[in-house]
């Protein structure tokens, strides 16, 4: 008796529906997936001026300037300064109470212009650093002025008062001046 070897047909996994299935997944993630968007920096600008209109006097005694070089080197008014000192630094040329004699203070924080200029090179995380530190000077001095005036924090102030209505806002205007880099910078 002869036998006959038998042809063995290999299994198979049935590939008509994994095309369909992988699309379909692939629909799936791109429905449920969030993608991120970068906001950038929130801050309020001011409505552009007339284009005829001159520009306000600005005393100089009212600007603080504030350089930042490409290796992260801070002048302010043309002094050395770190990054640790400057919220104070600003605290103090901004909130100027019973010190209105000192040259090198703002005559008035209403009046109290920072103003924060870069080179080209400067990286992000220096500016937003700089940055930072200017804001949390503003924010610590209306923390300090509604603890003083309500006995309250600013952020509970807030919550408690329209915007129109906060006078600790006007008390501590936040007047930042960003300035363009150099073009040879």
């Amino acid at each position: 008796m002869l036998l006959k070897k038998r042809v063995r047909v290999e299994a198979e996994v049935p590939q008509a529906g994994m095309a369909d299935i992988a699309f379909l997944l692939l629909i799936f993630f791109l429905v449920v997936t969030t993608i991120d968007v970068d906001t950038g920096i929130g801050m309020v600008l001011p409505p552009p001026p007339d284009p005829g209109a001159e520009p306000p006097p600005i005393r100089q005694r009212n600007l603080m300037n504030v350089l930042v070089n490409a290796q992260g080197m801070i002048l302010i008014n043309e002094q050395p300064a770190s990054l640790p000192e400057v919220k104070q630094l600003v605290m103090d040329f901004v909130d100027n109470q019973n010190r209105a004699q000192d040259p090198n203070l703002s005559e008035s924080p209403r009046q109290a212009i920072v103003s924060i200029k870069t080179d080209r090179q400067t990286s992000y995380e220096i500016f937003i650093d700089m940055l930072d530190e200017v804001i949390g000077a503003y924010r610590q001095l209306r923390n300090d002025a509604s603890l003083r005036e309500f006995g309250i924090t600013y952020r509970e102030y807030t919550n408690r008062v329209s915007r129109e209505d906060n006078i600790i806002r006007e008390m501590y205007p936040q007047n930042i001046s960003l300035a363009e880099p150099d073009p040879g910078s």
